[in-house]
């Protein structure tokens, strides 16, 4: 068992791709915005990952970075709420990478799913590398520098949250205890004070011997509302409730996130790689060409003929941006012949243009001026390096590389 992490900390990251379009806006960034209102975020530019698998195409890398920001403040994510930085300004991520590989089984790594589909996926690259065996490693090794609380992830990614509990709860079994365990925690226990002190202790073998969450939740409380113990005395009473040593490294829970399917031009999954998309901040001459000449119910060949909404890739859009009482107009105005397809498009165009000129105002201003950009990056890369040097400094305790 572990110990609570940090309250509700949130971490998540995105590989640079350049230009976001409007599927990782209302699949990932609208979630972003809204875990920022309720929890301490960080948001992270996995370039390191990106590496992994484009290492082959390095002179993309800065446009695509610092694209791929300006798409983040666009969506209405606040530098002011959340933590933002790029990995590779954070080395700290690097040393517990190398770390957790010491304890790390290979074939571990060797099970996580998307290591086989990814290589399916991407025949035509060489991947026969350490780096992209790793990787999943690596997402651990950013999950736990900042003792996240939670990671929000697609169904697809639950295992890799599940690998960095495992990787976890190893590293605390391996390095978590020391001669003195057990003393220290008991004489951590009258810095809690007498009577939180009793019920602490009340509660802890009610866990221990009768299995009850409710007196564990309860033995957690009261030394994670304690300010009269340190960060360390903390940890270690956490780990004196479970029967185990100090907890180092807590492990993440996965906060699934609803599946947001984004449909793109042609009906598909929106994709780069299908060229159906609709960029975040498109131009609006392009939004209204490529939504115009969007395919429809093919039985509707004339105007006059009826359709069917369920058939027609553009009703997916209009799933996402139209209100049900709106569609249902325009399902009774299809299946009648009472108006055609470009009737039936001109309001989710005009729900599109509203939805871009908004992200483009957003982003206008740290496109007119890219220093300001700089700075609320340079400001979010010293918070997060911040809070790694702290983590790593108790790593390096643990594993006997912090020499003085």
């Amino acid at each position: 068992m572990s110990i609570e992490p940090e309250a509700r900390r949130i971490l998540s990251g995105m590989r640079p791709t350049g230009r976001l379009h409007l599927g990782h806006y209302h699949g990932v960034l609208k979630n972003w915005v809204r875990l920022q209102e309720e929890a301490e975020c960080f948001f992270f530019v996995a370039d390191w990952h990106a590496l992994t698998t484009h290492y082959e195409e390095p002179a993309s890398m800065n446009a695509h970075v610092w694209d791929m920001l300006v798409d983040w403040l666009a969506s209405g994510i606040d530098p002011e709420q959340a933590t933002l930085f790029i990995q590779s300004r954070v080395p700290q991520h690097a040393e517990l990478h190398l770390l957790l590989s010491m304890i790390t089984p290979l074939g571990w790594l060797l099970r996580v799913p998307s290591f086989k589909d990814q290589q399916q996926k991407l025949k035509d690259r060489d991947l026969a590398t350490y780096g992209f065996l790793g990787y999943p490693l690596l997402q651990s090794a950013d999950i736990l520098m900042y003792r996240a609380s939670g990671v929000p992830v697609g169904e697809d990614q639950v295992p890799h949250v599940e690998l960095t509990r495992e990787i976890a709860r190893r590293f605390n079994y391996v390095f978590g205890r020391d001669s003195a365990f057990e003393e220290k925690a008991q004489e951590a226990l009258p810095r809690l004070g007498k009577k939180v002190a009793k019920a602490f202790s009340r509660a802890r073998n009610e866990w221990l011997q009768e299995g009850s969450v409710e007196a564990r939740e309860s033995a957690l409380a009261a030394i994670t509302g304690s300010a009269n113990i340190s960060a360390e005395d903390r940890e270690r009473l956490s780990g004196f409730l479970d029967g185990g040593g100090r907890v180092i490294l807590p492990e993440p829970e996965a906060l699934l996130t609803p599946a947001a399917k984004m449909p793109g031009l042609d009906g598909q999954k929106m994709s780069k790689s299908y060229n159906n998309t609709i960029q975040m901040r498109d131009e609006p001459e392009r939004v209204s060409t490529r939504l115009m000449s969007m395919p429809t119910d093919p039985a509707r060949q004339r105007r006059n003929d009826p359709g069917d909404p369920e058939k027609c890739p553009v009703w997916d859009l209009h799933r996402v941006y139209t209100s049900k009482e709106r569609r249902n107009e325009l399902s009774e105005g299809c299946k009648s012949a009472g108006i055609g397809c470009v009737d039936c498009k001109k309001p989710l165009l005009e729900s599109l243009l509203e939805e871009q000129a908004l992200l483009r105002a957003r982003a206008e201003p740290f496109e007119r001026n890219p220093g300001r950009m700089r700075e609320v990056i340079e400001v979010g890369c010293a918070r997060a390096r911040e809070v790694a040097e702290e983590t790593l400094e108790e790593v390096r305790t643990a594993v006997g590389t912090l020499y003085t």
